[in-house]
């Protein structure tokens, strides 16, 4: 992946392009490695980052210490773009699962290269706002899911994200998860996304193997899903 080339993101690309490559051209290279913590939710919030290489976690623990993870960002994703208009604390924590090389953008480069620009602020409170309301829409609905629809869900997502195809009807997904993980992607407790993952191991609807899971019968798993 060539660094001098900047990636085209949701959030960047809907900038004016002049604001955009003044932004970048101000970036810091930062590098995560596998496992490691980005930042956690509470820490200051002082600029956002652009993945240019690996795979980030975000997820957001409850007041009981349940994980619940929000998404999976692969390179050209940016993550923690709230703070550059609020300034706020963190509110989930960001880990990485492969070892990632990003961009940061300070929060002070946001503000200095912004600051009094009334077009760009309302380009960007747009875009927030129109992600928060997908983002409620998303949750309410899933709140209403039978807790074998919600993993579904999260092993359709999956594969549509980082899936391979395999053979007729077979998806590999490339990328190591644990069932903990597939849990808290569905917001169901680890037992029940056991569960249900055994019973489709059982089955042979999925198949997992040095911890990566393959859907061995997409259309079992979609239907499941659709069913929602």
């Amino acid at each position: 992946m060539a660094q001098d080339q900047p990636h085209r993101t949701e959030f960047f690309a809907a900038l004016p392009p002049e604001v955009t490559s003044r932004l970048l051209e101000r970036a810091h290279p930062v590098k995560v490695g596998a496992n490691q913590t980005l930042f956690i939710a509470g820490d200051p919030g002082d600029g956002c980052y652009i993945i240019d290489e690996g795979l980030l976690k975000v997820e957001l623990a409850s007041e009981a210490g349940v994980n619940r993870i929000l998404a999976l960002l692969r390179p050209g994703a940016v993550v923690g773009e709230l703070s550059l208009i609020d300034g706020r604390p963190r509110s989930a924590s960001v880990s990485a699962l492969r070892a990632s090389k990003l961009r940061f953008v300070s929060r002070a480069v946001f503000d200095d290269l912004v600051a009094g620009d009334l077009a760009t602020l309302k380009v960007v409170a747009a875009m927030l706002a129109t992600r928060l309301r997908d983002t409620n829409q998303a949750l309410a609905s899933s709140n209403f899911m039978p807790v074998k629809d919600r993993v579904a869900v999260a092993l359709v997502a999956l594969a549509e994200g980082f899936g391979q195809t395999v053979g007729p009807g077979r998806t590999l997904i490339k990328v190591k998860l644990s069932q903990g993980d597939i849990a808290a992607m569905a917001g169901v407790s680890r037992e029940t996304a056991s569960r249900i993952l055994n019973d489709w191991l059982r089955r042979g609807d999925v198949s997992r193997l040095a911890g990566y899971y393959c859907i061995e019968r997409d259309e079992a798993i979609s239907r499941a899903a659709e069913q929602s």
